[in-house]
């Protein structure tokens, strides 16, 4: 199979993965699955799509980089607009709640914080959506660059938006914050840990040690509980799994991918030096 093979299935495969969600909502939908209250059901989903897709498209960076394969740099772009397709609709399915009343929803938007920044990221996600196309690029240059640095605080008022609305259940958003962590430390580090065990063990420890912090401080700073309860629960095994616990073991499932891919490029290598060795006969 040629690159561009490999590139096109890569790309087809992407786009059926993202469209999924979004058709198996629609089937529940007309099926009445979603009963009793579809339109919150639907509301719910793809907002949880939207945050999802959008952790994917920052995990593109990193991955390409750990797992030196270049085509994923070709999906990234198709991550972030269906990010963006999904928060839009997140929005659309609200307005319909609301029964089409503009009014009532930018007086919404306007009264309740979760709204009004769950507002600016979606606005934020659809600009850098309109601007991802190569004729965007070249009109604006390095002001490109510049403009998409957008990404960061736009995930990071989408996880704010998605725990004020998750109100007490904060597993979910807090598990997303910890994800959230990993991505923005691996930016931070120096080239050579990025690509490094070392590297990826001190991101494990620190994502998973956020996460703590993350939802100890929501606990004690929203809900006024004793952020040391929700300390001591990370090690009580009848509470397992706690959203710090999913993220150390993201982080290590990150690690042995990682080993085993470069296990398997230098088994490879190693077999076509070998190939190459007997077929070509000695001078």
């Amino acid at each position: 199979m040629t690159a561009k093979q490999k590139i096109f299935w890569l790309r087809l495969a992407t786009l059926i993965g993202l469209c999924l969600p979004a058709l198996e909502l629609a089937w529940r939908w007309y099926n009445g699955d979603l009963e009793p209250r579809p339109v919150t059901v639907a509301t719910h989903a793809t907002g949880d799509w939207a945050v999802i897709f959008l952790m994917l498209s920052l995990a593109m960076t990193p991955a390409r980089a750990l797992f030196d394969w270049m085509p994923l740099v070709q999906i990234r772009r198709r991550i972030g607009v269906a990010a963006a397709l999904y928060a839009g609709a997140h929005f659309l399915i609200y307005v319909l709640d609301q029964k089409w009343n503009l009014v009532v929803v930018a007086t919404e938007i306007i009264k309740r914080f979760y709204l009004t920044i769950g507002f600016v990221a979606l606005l934020a996600l659809v600009i850098l959506a309109i601007t991802s196309t190569d004729g965007w690029q070249k009109r604006l240059r390095r002001n490109w660059k510049r403009l998409h640095w957008l990404i960061y605080p736009a995930a990071f008022i989408a996880i704010v938006h998605f725990f004020i609305q998750s109100k007490v259940k904060i597993g979910e958003p807090a598990f997303t914050a910890g994800l959230f962590a990993w991505l923005m430390l691996w930016r931070a580090l120096p080239a050579k840990l990025q690509r490094s065990y070392l590297g990826l063990a001190i991101l494990a420890v620190a994502s998973t040690f956020a996460t703590v912090v993350f939802e100890a401080a929501w606990y004690w700073l929203v809900n006024g509980r004793d952020p040391i309860v929700a300390l001591l629960a990370n090690f009580d095994p009848e509470l397992a799994f706690r959203p710090a616990q999913k993220v150390l073991i993201a982080s290590l499932l990150v690690i042995a991918a990682v080993g085993l891919r470069r296990l398997t490029l230098a088994a490879n290598k190693l077999w076509t030096k070998r190939y190459i060795q007997s077929t070509i006969p000695a001078p």
